[in-house]
Parts: C-alpha cells; structure tokens; sequence
C-alpha cells in the first residue's frame, strides 16, 4: 500500500527481502500501489514468489503480467468488490492467481461483503472452465473480511487460497485461530 492508490502505508520490498531468509514458504505479494511496473523487479529480486496486482493501477495489465513473469514470479491479478470479471477476458493465459477483494481494500479489519459469494462462484467458473481448456491451473485467493465463521463458506463457494489477517492477529492464540480455519476448510465438499 502506497497512500496513494489506497490510503495507507505497508511494507515494501527491504521487508520482504528480509522475510526470504526465514522461512521457505511462499511469499505473496499484494501490490497496492501506482503504478505497479516500478516495484515488480524489486519485489522479485526480493524473494517474491507470487506478485498480484489491481488492474487500475496498471497502464497496461498484459505487460505488468509479463513483467512478473520476466521477473520469475507467478503472476496474480486482484479484483476489487466492483471491478468486473470481464478485465480477465484476454490475460488468462498469463495469470497463476486471481484474488478477490471481499472489502473495500486500504484498511484491515473490515467486514466481509456478502456479494462476494457470488463473484468467487462465477470466478470459480471461469477458472474450472479456462484449466479444462488448456490444463493450467490458476489459484483463487479471497482477501478480506476472512474469519473462522465463514472460510467454510468462502470455500465452498470456489476459494481455494485465504488471506485472514486481523483474523487471526487479533487473537492471542494464532495457531488456535488457524487449526479452526482449517477444520472448517476440512468440511467442506465442493462439487
């Protein structure tokens, strides 16, 4: 997040560089910034894996995408509540990840939008459909408002990949909250 394009200020590449040394899990990038094609090298030089991006903050998503990619990352794109799906029309051939925003991006904390719902079952659609078609695989991630009282139902909607933050840093048991969201996951049997 760059106080710009949302309004607040993250983390930036010096953090992410920072992380790599510890631990060999996945680093994903959610780039809240204007415009994105600045930091994607940075990012992946950084010990990024996965980089995502909104596609308003792009002059143009088909080379931020392949920036990414040029750059050894999996690319992702992310979808604000109101961005519609037709912006995945013509990239689905560079994507790895779509994240769905399910608030308002720029603050952690916020509640879940129910409309949501639908949005990550004609995701889930479109994406069963496109892995069909060509036998890739793209990820769906949702990010915001995620709790251990709704995962199973995000879930069970299409999302396979969750960002929980205030979640679970706002409890004192971390690992607690985590073993709930997974059991939750766990019950869940999508067609």
């Amino acid at each position: 997040m760059d106080n710009h394009y949302v309004p607040n200020l993250t983390i930036g590449p010096m953090v992410c560089k920072a992380i790599r040394p510890c631990t060999d899990a996945p680093i994903d990038v959610h780039l809240m910034c204007e415009p994105v094609d600045d930091l994607i090298p940075q990012f992946a030089q950084a010990g990024a894996n996965i980089i995502s991006f909104h596609p308003e903050a792009s002059r143009h998503v088909d080379r931020s995408l392949s920036l990414i990619r040029d750059n050894g990352c999996k690319a992702g794109l992310v979808l604000n509540p109101a961005t519609p799906l037709s912006v995945l029309d013509h990239v689905m051939d560079r994507l790895d990840l779509i994240l769905l925003m399910s608030v308002n991006p720029g603050f952690g904390g916020q509640s879940f939008i129910p409309s949501t719902l639908d949005k990550l079952r004609a995701t889930r659609q479109r994406i069963d459909a496109w892995q069909e078609k060509t036998g890739n695989t793209i990820l769906l991630e949702v990010d915001g408002g995620v709790k251990t009282d709704n995962i199973a139902q995000i879930h069970e909607a299409g999302a396979d990949t969750f960002v929980a933050g205030s979640a679970i840093f706002g409890q004192q048991d971390y690992a607690a909250v985590i073993a709930g969201m997974r059991e939750q996951i766990a019950g869940v049997h999508r067609s």
